[in-house]
């Protein structure tokens, strides 16, 4: 490992791109500990610890997202979901409104209208859930040292008008760092600030653990127990993201002049999993409204009750949760993979799938095949990310431990550094070096 590690600095381009996406992500990083002026961040933890218990949850997961930039108030408080959530507005109106499907198949000119357009929803949603922040920020008050204190000592109109705009332009500012990564770095860079954000609670989990135990509330065999629990989700969590049935395809030959084109079988990777770690983005997004709306009407007791209904505890929730899940996994899918598109291309490059007739037929066989094959993938998808509830049930661990074996968190950082992985292999293998894996395990990879 230590040698592949030398390789892959050897060669330039690759080089300059891991280099660059370590130093946005340090920018990332500086701009985590920048505070939101006007907040004191200390009131701030203790009125959070005293809000009630549906808001904790929700605030909990919205500060996941935003790599616990919300709970310290800093300039990227509100983090990159409001660019997912415009990403997820954009892609259904994609599959409804004509005008935006006409954007999807102009190639090009039109993803980068789609993008213009992700960007300006962007400004908008995050100018929404900016102002609902500093209405919350500004209602919230604690008790310190015996004496009531106020989040925001100096509210107003002023201070509203100050946290929007730099709320609003740390989320800009988010999107434009995700976009150069993509871009000039390494890997999908949106993917990487969300999984950066998570895996930066990693050593406080760890610490807390070690109390716990020497505190005598984990006992060893509980530690190792999670520790188990752990590498069989992550190789769970591998299998689903790598898995692929894989459908034959044969090709007829062409005589061309003097050359004999075709002759071959191949076949078509069908992943069990095609859409990713989307559908629980998608889904967490659209469960994130209840929690923004109770930003602005904190003090309504029918909000209480929906806050407490949308609790990540609450079966309610995980129900709903769920049945996200599988309908976004379908959805995404349906975007990610068109089998009428594949059998099209097919029969013009003379390929056909043996006992099956070129053309729609074909298409009909395939989906067939990709609906069946992701119903297994997106049952299991919603499982893996439920399960951290039923860890913190039955083992009475903490929401931040256990979200670490299993749900969003773990789902991302599998998923993003696979992902990652495999442009490094590309890269090594298109020089002609070894990749990571000699066996050659990593979906994508192929051989020179």
């Amino acid at each position: 490992m230590i040698e592949k590690i030398k390789t892959v600095f050897r060669i330039p381009e690759l080089r300059q791109r891991i280099l660059f996406t370590l130093g946005i992500i340090a920018v990332f990083r500086l701009g985590s500990h920048v505070p939101l002026p006007g907040v004191d961040v200390d009131v701030l933890g203790a009125a959070i610890d005293n809000l009630q218990q549906g808001m904790q949850g929700f605030l909990g997961l919205f500060d996941l997202f935003a790599g616990g930039n919300f709970k310290k108030a800093t300039v990227f408080a509100i983090g990159i979901m409001p660019y997912i959530s415009a990403s997820i507005i954009l892609q259904l109106l994609g599959s409804v409104i004509p005008y935006f499907q006409k954007l999807q198949k102009e190639g090009e000119e039109g993803r980068k209208k789609i993008t213009q357009l992700t960007r300006y929803a962007t400004v908008v949603i995050a100018t929404m859930q900016a102002w609902g922040i500093g209405i919350f920020l500004s209602s919230m008050e604690a008790s310190i040292g015996g004496a009531t204190a106020k989040v925001v000592p100096d509210g107003g109109v002023g201070f509203m008008a100050l946290t929007v705009i730099t709320l609003v332009t740390g989320t800009i500012f988010l999107m434009w760092l995700g976009e150069q990564i993509t871009d000039r770095g390494i890997g999908n860079g949106i993917s990487l600030i969300i999984m950066i954000g998570i895996l930066v609670r990693l050593p406080q989990v760890i610490f807390k653990e070690i109390h716990y135990v020497q505190n005598d509330v984990h006992t060893i065999f509980t530690e190792i127990l999670l520790v188990g629990i752990l590498i069989a989700v992550v190789a769970g969590v591998i299998l689903l993201t790598q898995g692929t049935r894989k459908i034959p395809v044969q090709y007829a030959k062409r005589v061309v002049g003097r050359k004999v084109y075709g002759g071959q079988s191949t076949h078509i990777p069908m992943r069990i999993n095609t859409a990713g770690v989307m559908p629980i983005i998608f889904a967490q997004a659209i469960l994130m409204l209840p929690g923004m709306v109770g930003t602005y009407f904190s003090e309504s007791p029918w909000v209480g009750t929906m806050l407490r209904l949308f609790d990540f505890n609450h079966p309610f929730y995980l129900t709903v949760f769920g049945l996200f899940i599988v309908f976004f996994t379908y959805f995404y899918t349906a975007i990610a993979f068109n089998p009428v598109e594949v059998a099209d291309n097919m029969k013009k490059q003379g390929g056909f799938i043996p006992g099956i007739r070129p053309g729609k037929r074909t298409a009909e066989y395939i989906d067939n095949i990709l609906t069946r094959v992701t119903l297994p993938g997106a049952i299991a998808l919603a499982l893996i990310a439920v399960f951290p509830s039923i860890i913190v049930n039955f083992l009475n661990v903490d929401y931040d431990v256990a979200s670490f074996f299993g749900g969003t968190s773990l789902l991302i950082m599998v998923g993003v550094a696979l992902d990652t992985l495999q442009q490094v292999e590309s890269h090594l293998l298109m020089r002609h070096y070894d990749g990571f894996m000699k066996s050659g395990k990593i979906r994508g990879r192929r051989r020179m």
